[in-house]
């Protein structure tokens, strides 16, 4: 913590850790636990509060017990004043020599800001009409060691808040409310899901062959059986091995993991939810996306209408639909389909002044040229439409045109936040298609995903036409939240190592 701007630096904190160990000290030479095990019959301080709305100032309520987290104490003499926060709420502690006697008000006022207390009294609201609980009794529940963070000035150095997060939930009410928001839309979109008939699976962490997405994976060893094992990339092989099985409707709503860069999108462990339904395809999974979506926000948020960088993102369908060939073609000129090779594609980008590597496959540039020319603009909700079959290794080809295939990507506030197919089930085609991935790998492409004989054995099996979806919930979280980092709705990012002191 040293150097954060809410915290005493260098010998300013040890007085300060000092000075609480000796509280600490004094209270067990006194015959006082400090961390006792429990504080039976609690009320949560919002229920106290909902409970005893109609008191007037000077009047008496019921008496409860509550505990939470003190901040510091205010007074001297013969009463003295201070906050307790819990979950769910604040309220005052309202503690006098009458009550207390002088001991005990000498005990209330050498509390720490940080520790947790519990208290028994009376609920009051004073003659200033500050809602209150007039002490009896309070109960040492855990001798904070360390100051909390400033509650006026909070934690405004990045690293502390997110390498101590506990720090930054304590002393920002706006960053616990992100989380309950983000729970809030998780469980919103359980209750979607299984509504609808889906049954929520649990496929491998650890699997032998990776697959699912173009990605780098994370690799390990199982001791016992001697052999490597990759940290999922995706869910998707194993769930629609599931749609083999005869079950229609699936979903994992999960952690999947990438050894990736980090940005403010990117986090190398991040939670994506996986949906497959049998005779679907394409157009109903965004249909159901976008139901989805709104269902999600309107429980988590109260509307489906979230704020978004000063303005507004509307996410009540419909959604906008356009093809990723015409929304190209409307924010860069260039007709992918015209120029579909790597080396033409490449001269007509670098001519119109954007970026395009030598060693990018033809796949690759496609890709950035969306990134960089389409995808920021897309803040109101869209799906962009069929994509070249080379930037889809398990999706089906269109029919009126085998160059493309039947996906979608689904955009908000200028970030993919999905990607559907009407999933490949020709175990013929995907076997030429991951073929065709392993001639990428041998030239180079370390994210090509290895072959997968197991899948295609599955496929020859049969599996029903099927439309599938990944969706991020780290970025929809983003989105609900009005948040642009992914580190602000992890709760514990993945961060570099601390440069060395000095």
């Amino acid at each position: 913590m040293s150097g954060a701007p809410d915290q005493p630096a260098g010998g300013g904190l040890d007085r300060l850790v000092e000075d609480r160990r000796a509280k600490l000290a004094a209270l067990r030479d006194a015959g006082v636990d400090p961390f006792p095990r429990a504080f039976p019959n609690r009320t949560d301080i919002a229920l106290v509060r909902a409970g005893s709305e109609q008191l007037e100032p000077g009047d008496a309520g019921d008496l409860v017990r509550v505990a939470g987290r003190i901040e510091p104490v205010r007074g001297h003499g013969k009463v003295a004043f201070a906050d307790l926060a819990d979950a769910t709420g604040q309220v005052q502690l309202w503690a006098t020599i009458d009550r207390l006697g002088r001991e005990g008000l000498d005990a209330f006022l050498a509390l720490d800001a940080g520790d947790i207390v519990g208290a028994a009294g009376q609920v009051a609201r004073t003659r200033r009409g500050e809602l209150s609980v007039a002490v009896d009794e309070v109960v040492m529940l855990a001798k904070a060691l360390r100051p909390p963070p400033d509650k006026h000035a909070g934690l405004r150095d990045p690293e502390t808040r997110f390498r101590q997060r506990y720090l930054d939930l304590m002393a920002d009410p706006a960053t616990r409310e992100v989380f309950v928001v983000r729970a809030a839309a998780i469980a919103a979109i359980r209750r979607f899901l299984d509504s609808r008939g889906f049954v929520e699976a649990e496929t491998p962490v650890l699997q032998p062959i990776y697959g699912g997405a173009a990605a780098r994976p994370f690799v390990t060893h199982h001791n016992e059986l001697d052999r490597d094992l990759f940290l999922r990339i995706a869910t998707e092989l194993y769930l629609k091995r599931l749609i083999v099985g005869g079950l229609d409707r699936v979903y994992e709503l999960g952690k999947d993991f990438r050894n990736e860069g980090v940005s403010f999108k990117h986090n190398p462990e991040f939670t994506m939810l996986e949906t497959y339904e049998a005779y679907a395809d394409y157009g109903d999974v965004a249909r159901m996306v976008e139901e989805m979506v709104a269902y999600a926000a309107s429980e988590a948020t109260g509307s489906t209408t979230v704020s978004w960088k000063g303005g507004q993102v509307d996410l009540a369908p419909p959604w906008r639909r356009v093809t990723l060939r015409e929304a190209l073609a409307d924010a860069s000129g260039i007709d992918i389909l015209e120029h579909h090779d790597a080396e033409a594609l490449r001269a007509e980008m670098r001519a119109r002044g954007l970026d395009a590597p030598g060693e990018a496959s033809w796949a690759k540039l496609v890709d950035g040229l969306l990134s960089h020319t389409v995808e920021p603009n897309l803040v109101q909700p869209t799906f962009l439409l069929d994509y070249p079959v080379e930037l889809s290794p398990f999706a089906k080809r269109r029919a009126d045109d085998p160059r493309l295939v039947e996906r979608f990507e689904a955009f908000a506030g200028g970030m993919e936040i999905g990607n559907a197919f009407t999933e490949l089930n020709d175990p013929d085609d995907q076997r030429e298609r991951f073929l065709a991935l392993q001639a990428e790998r041998a030239a180079g492409d370390e994210e090509a995903q290895p072959m997968d004989e197991d899948f295609v054995v599955a496929l020859e099996h049969g599996m029903p036409p099927t439309g599938g979806l990944g969706l991020g919930i780290d970025r929809l979280v983003m989105l609900l939240t009005d948040r642009h980092s992914i580190r602000e709705v992890v709760l514990f990012p993945a961060m570099r190592d601390r440069p060395p002191s000095g």
